[in-house]
């Protein structure tokens, strides 16, 4: 993955404040291991991953942070800065079935990594970070990955992205019980700075293609608007993208996945289809070719193109595949009115979070006042408001 990291001076002061809480969480002992785990943002590619689409996730500058203290028996002590409550429990007798509590995530890579059979010291942990949670920056798949990335430490395993990208997987869907595809532990293990990775979803190929960050920057403004991916409506869109694909391999069509679908196809199939199952199935179709599009773009330098395709993305998440929310809209609709943004859009499953916005860098200041003054004057608060680096996988501090 990643050569060990030296935190900047930003981070110093956040990992002393973690290893003071571990202490009064833990008890006093040896100095514990810390490990970073990147959240990423989705520049292009919404709800593509599941459908066996291209993906262009970005691994960002801020995460989830690690700290891990081996024990000398079996047990396990998870905890958190982040959420209330933990989990203690024993490797030998771990529960049976997620408990709908934030440590669900992580003990879903742990069970999935204990199948290898092997004996295995346990572990006083604590979760922290500066990644928010909830807010479509993909927290979830940062805490996963960055489990199976510390843990496989702590066990003397070698470095294994994929290894790490099927642990986090099978916690998420098959313990956790979220329907997600792999785009984001694909974006939190395999992601280098300075650039965008390309994942075709369908056959997991993947290539890293070159983001310029000199003039270019990627801003994050928050809702403030938590979510549930777990169950509800996002779990409800990967059901209806199935039922629509169904519905077309019945009226003759031979696509293996929904984004291979062409759009003729869909426009005919509309009455078979039904008015809801025709909008999923057309975001998804016409998202494949926005993509497509926007990567030309990228590796053609066209900022331009690439910010219009982004902002496309939005309206159709917002009309067509029915994801957004009001206070998701007005964020896109103040940035793209401020000169020097390129695109925005919502980021992550929807239904709140974040939009992501990419602008030139002399355009910071107008943008950050002009989307916090439009939001406040609408919802009477101003929301949270990040710049990002790109960032590489997860790895350990030195």
């Amino acid at each position: 993955m990643q050569p060990p990291l030296e935190a900047p001076g930003s981070e110093l002061d956040e990992l002393e404040r973690l290893e003071r809480r571990f202490a009064e969480v833990h008890g006093p002992g040896a100095t514990p291991r810390r490990f970073f785990s990147p959240g990423r943002v989705n520049l292009m590619g919404a709800h593509l991953d599941y459908n066996g689409g291209p993906v262009m996730p970005v691994a960002l500058d801020r995460g989830t942070i690690i700290m891990l203290r081996p024990r000398s028996d079996d047990r396990l002590e998870l905890a958190s800065t982040l959420e209330p409550g933990g989990l203690s429990t024993c490797l030998s007798d771990l529960p049976r079935a997620p408990s709908g509590r934030w440590y669900d995530y992580p003990l879903g890579v742990i069970v999935r990594m204990l199948r290898d059979g092997d004996s295995h010291v346990g572990a006083d942990v604590l979760f922290g970070g500066n990644l928010p949670i909830g807010a479509g920056l993909s927290s979830s798949a940062s805490i996963c990955v960055g489990t199976a990335f510390a843990f496989r430490a702590l066990w003397g395993r070698p470095d294994d992205p994929l290894a790490c990208i099927e642990a986090a997987l099978w916690g998420e869907r098959e313990w956790v019980g979220v329907q997600c595809g792999i785009m984001d532990p694909y974006a939190v293990a395999l992601s280098r700075p300075g650039h965008v990775l390309w994942v075709e979803c369908r056959d997991r190929a993947y290539e890293h293609l070159p983001l310029d960050g000199t003039d270019l920057l990627v801003s994050i403004v928050d809702t403030g608007i938590r979510r549930e991916l777990a169950k509800g409506d996002f779990n409800l869109r990967v059901s209806e993208c199935g039922q629509a694909l169904e519905r077309l391999r019945a009226q003759g069509e031979r696509a293996a996945v929904l984004s291979e679908v062409p759009p003729e196809a869909v426009a005919s199939a509309a009455g078979d289809l039904g008015p809801v199952l025709t909008l999923r199935a057309r975001h998804v179709v016409e998202e494949m070719a926005r993509t497509r599009a926007a990567r030309m773009a990228l590796l053609d330098g066209d900022v331009e193109a690439l910010g219009r395709c982004i902002s496309a993305t939005h309206a159709s998440l917002r009309d067509l595949y029915e994801v957004s929310v009001p206070e998701l809209d007005c964020l896109v609709d103040a940035a793209i009115a401020v000169p020097g943004v390129l695109g925005s859009r919502l980021t992550g499953a929807g239904f709140g979070g974040c939009v992501l916005v990419l602008l030139r860098a002399e355009a910071r200041e107008a943008f950050s006042e002009g989307v916090r003054d439009a939001f406040e004057r609408r919802f009477g608060r101003r929301p949270p408001l990040f710049f990002f680096q790109s960032g590489g996988g997860p790895r350990e501090y030195v």
